[in-house]
C-alpha cells in the first residue's frame, strides 16, 4: 500500500508541477523581461519542489508547506504586475 501511496502522490506532484510551470512561463515574455521571466521560472520550478516535499513526506509538513506555496503564487503575481508596469515606460 505505501508504494501505491508514493506513486499516486509522485503522479499529482508531476502534474502541479508541470502546470505551474506552464503557467509561470506563459505570463512575462523573457525577450522583453529577462530576469522577471527567470524568477517567475524559480518560482514555479520552487513550487514543484515544495509539491514533492508534501508528498514525500505525507503532508507532515503541517500548514507551513502550503503557506509557503500561497507566498510563492503571491510572489508570481507581483512580478506579473512589475511587468505590466513597465510596460507603460517602453
Amino acid at each position: 500500500m505505501k508504494v501505491k501511496q508514493v506513486l499516486i502522490y509522485g503522479a499529482c506532484s508531476a502534474v502541479l508541477f508541470a502546470g505551474g510551470v506552464a503557467v509561470g512561463q506563459q505570463d512575462i515574455d523573457p525577450h522583453v523581461h529577462p530576469h522577471l521571466a527567470e524568477a517567475q521560472h524559480l518560482i514555479s520550478s520552487a513550487e514543484g519542489q515544495i509539491d514533492a516535499a508534501q508528498a514525500a513526506w505525507h503532508d507532515k509538513l503541517g500548514d507551513h508547506a502550503q503557506r509557503a506555496k500561497q507566498l510563492l503564487q503571491q510572489a508570481d503575481e507581483e512580478l506579473k504586475q512589475a511587468a505590466i508596469y513597465s510596460n507603460k515606460y517602453k
